[in-house]
């Protein structure tokens, strides 16, 4: 395993606390040492067998925020995950710059509009990178999305056409949770899984990067080779 990230150096000391209660896409409550607080979610999906009531969870402070801290990472049995979709950004960075396309970048660059959609990032002027994150897990298969994106199907879509202008097309999933295989999510979102099949079919790169995370660093994973279905 490779260390990818730390995350207190990315966002301060960590705290441990308590789950109790998601009181909307964006917020929810958390135990410190016997104190209910307010965290932001980050991670606006689902995440519906994550966020139990009671489950250990790792927070960051927030200081320039209304609330009083970041949900950082959630403890589901005996795994911890990474639920702060903030860190995608970095951790993709560094998994390109480790090779995780298939060739090391001469140049990197972040948030790049092209077209008419935003994307993470542009490799080398000519390879276009969309980061999604996936942390549901089903019969040792990880999904995405666990709830519609119409945003991801957009994304999917215009990769496609940029080919046929001559970039080259990626989406770098991140597979936060233990898993053997991957596939999009059919049952949830039939329209993105549909999209990004065809996408696949006309020349799309899907890479996925199976990461760890101990509660406190992400490990990534690079002899977990992870199976598209």
């Amino acid at each position: 395993m490779i260390e990818i990230l730390n995350v207190e150096e990315a966002l301060g000391t960590l705290t441990p606390g308590v789950f109790l209660f998601r009181e909307n896409r964006f917020t929810a409550s958390v135990e410190v040492d016997g104190k209910v607080f307010k965290a932001h979610v980050a991670d606006t999906g689902r995440l519906e067998e994550l966020l139990i009531k009671g489950s250990p969870v790792t927070l960051a402070s927030n200081p320039k925020g209304k609330l009083d801290f970041k949900l950082v990472g959630i403890k589901s049995k005996d795994e911890w995950v990474l639920i702060n979709t903030s860190l995608h950004s970095a951790i993709a960075e560094k998994l390109i710059n480790l090779g995780i396309l298939g060739f090391k970048p001469q140049r990197i660059k972040r948030e790049v509009k092209i077209g008419s959609s935003r994307f993470d990032f542009l490799i080398d002027d000519s390879a276009i990178v969309e980061v999604k994150g996936c942390n549901l897990v089903v019969n040792d298969t990880c999904l995405f999305p666990d709830a519609p994106t119409e945003r991801g199907k957009r994304h999917v879509e215009e990769l496609i056409r940029l080919k046929k202008e001559g970039f080259k097309p990626y989406v770098l999933f991140l597979l936060l949770r233990k898993c053997s295989r991957f596939s999009p999510n059919r049952n949830t979102d039939p329209e993105f899984s549909r999209v990004l099949e065809e996408a696949v079919s006309e020349g799309l790169k899907v890479v996925t990067a199976s990461l760890s995370f101990d509660g406190r660093r992400v490990f990534y994973s690079p002899d977990d080779l992870i199976k598209l279905v």
